[in-house]
């Protein structure tokens, strides 16, 4: 079975096959948002470099969120098209548990997280074993920070805008905070592909974007602010 893995949460854009449980390509870059145009070319070039055609693929898996609104629109509804066409099975994953992959197995907590600016964080808690031990939230950093302190576990932060919280996370959690090399933070689409064989399909009208949106008064409290900022 060959899997074909999309991840297109943040302004990288990751792609991968998989095959018989082994990883045969995989293709990151850093796409600054214009995953639109560069979505497809991608995945058509990726498939060309092993030999393969879309009718090739047995399975898609996606990153549905949350992570830029554009972004992950686009990966979703790129992955739906293509197993709708092909006739295949979808699969959605978080897009904060496909950043943890790559980190799971240590001996220690994953924190993955993606900036939802002013200084809001899209966040979440994973175990060793990849099980989500707090759910994906929208929330503030210092309020996410004030719930891990009080788990007295090592946690692993990972995250392509660790460099703008780091400081932060220091602050809060002093030794028990851990982090890893510039490599480690971005999604590895490989080992997303990986993941599909683990999960069932979805109905592919059932699947959405999780984009973790604020409560509606929550919403229009901030963009009050921001008009106020502006004014």
């Amino acid at each position: 079975m060959t899997v074909l893995a999309i991840d297109t949460s943040s302004e990288v854009l990751a792609i991968a096959l998989a095959q018989e449980g082994k990883i045969i390509a995989e293709y990151s870059s850093l796409s600054h948002n214009k995953h639109s145009t560069r979505l497809m070319p991608a995945v058509v070039q990726l498939l060309n470099s092993v030999d393969l055609k879309p009718k090739d693929l047995a399975k898609i898996v996606v990153s549905k969120g949350p992570g830029s609104y554009t972004g992950v629109r686009i990966g979703l509804s790129t992955a739906k098209t293509l197993a709708w066409t092909l006739k295949i099975p979808v699969v959605g994953v978080s897009s904060l548990e496909a950043l943890s992959l790559q980190l799971l197995g240590r001996n220690a907590l994953v924190a993955p997280f993606f900036d939802a600016r002013r200084n809001r964080v899209y966040a979440g808690l994973y175990n060793p074993n990849g099980q989500s031990i707090i759910e994906d939230q929208n929330c503030l950093m210092t309020d996410w920070l004030d719930e891990l302190v009080k788990i007295d576990q090592p946690i692993i932060f990972v995250s392509p805008d660790l460099d703008s919280f780091k400081a932060e996370i220091t602050d809060h959690l002093g030794e028990r905070a851990n982090f890893v090399s510039e490599g480690f933070n971005t999604t590895r689409p490989g080992l997303l592909a990986l993941l599909a064989d683990e999960r069932q399909p979805e109905d592919i009208h059932q699947l959405v974007p999780s984009y973790l949106r604020l409560v509606e008064a929550e919403a229009n409290w901030l963009a009050s602010q921001a008009r106020e900022e502006n004014e």
